[in-house]
């Protein structure tokens, strides 16, 4: 007990400092790891860690000084990729979007879920997209911005057949509208049913590549329609519908 607690005095501020720096980069692993590019960028870091180590192991003067000169370059190429995803995670830890509570999350999705139900009731056709670990920055970059707070009122609005942005998606994250009138992939499957429109098709195809959440609202039907990983669950009530959701974004957190 004594020789552990003069180690501690001893080699406290080492200590200190590599408990930051390890949750500093498990914090980045799992941003990076939310990003399309980020298991790329994962694999350069790694790749870039490894040649320092043999460089210095070795004693390989050459490819250390090339990697050494280098670093600077790839550091600013890093910064200048990823800027929009490094602006969002600046403006997230700033500002009360990143710290929502469990009640703020429900009365969120409340709303969320009033929207949906509203719009199937009305008959208008909605395609809305919930963004999660994974960036939609490319699908995002094809629609409008709005960047505001969620609003019932500005969903119906943008939703109604006669506005310019009802033929896209609107994309979501958190309690923030990001983006309407977005353009989605197409799914390239063969084995659905004839009958789901460009929106489900598009729904799914979405959620193929990434682990977001859509909502389907079709304006033939009203019926409510959830895709997530590839997967569609179609035809759902007020009460189910909620329940999914419920499930798929809240439950999933805890």
């Amino acid at each position: 007990m004594y020789s552990a607690l003069s180690f501690l005095e001893q080699y406290w501020t080492a200590t200190t400092e590599i408990g930051i720096l390890a949750i500093v980069l498990y914090y980045t692993c799992l941003r990076l790891r939310g990003m399309q590019g980020g298991r790329i960028l994962l694999r350069l870091v790694l790749i870039f860690i490894i040649l320092t180590l043999l460089s210095r192991f070795f004693n390989l003067t050459v490819i250390e000084w090339l990697l050494h000169s280098l670093s600077g370059f790839f550091a600013l190429a890093l910064v200048i990729i990823f800027q929009p995803e490094l602006r969002r995670a600046i403006t997230e830890l700033g500002s009360n979007h990143f710290l929502l509570t469990t009640s703020e999350k429900h009365e969120t999705l409340g709303e969320l879920v009033g929207s949906v139900i509203e719009l199937s009731n009305k008959g208008f056709g909605a395609l809305l997209v919930i963004e999660r670990k994974i960036s939609l920055r490319p699908i995002i970059e094809t629609g409008v911005p709005i960047n505001c707070d969620y609003s019932r009122e500005l969903i119906l609005t943008m939703f109604h057949p006669k506005t310019v942005l009802h033929d896209g998606a609107v994309i979501l994250h958190k309690d923030h509208i990001v983006a309407a009138a977005c353009i989605l992939p197409l799914t390239q499957r063969e084995d659905l049913d004839r009958n789901l429109g460009l929106r489900h098709r598009a729904a799914l195809g979405l959620t193929e590549s990434t682990d977001s959440v859509a909502i389907v609202v079709s304006e033939e039907t009203g019926h409510i329609s959830i895709c997530h990983n590839g997967v569609i669950r179609p035809n759902l009530g007020a009460e189910e519908f909620q329940q999914q959701l419920n499930q798929l974004l809240l439950l999933a957190e805890t």
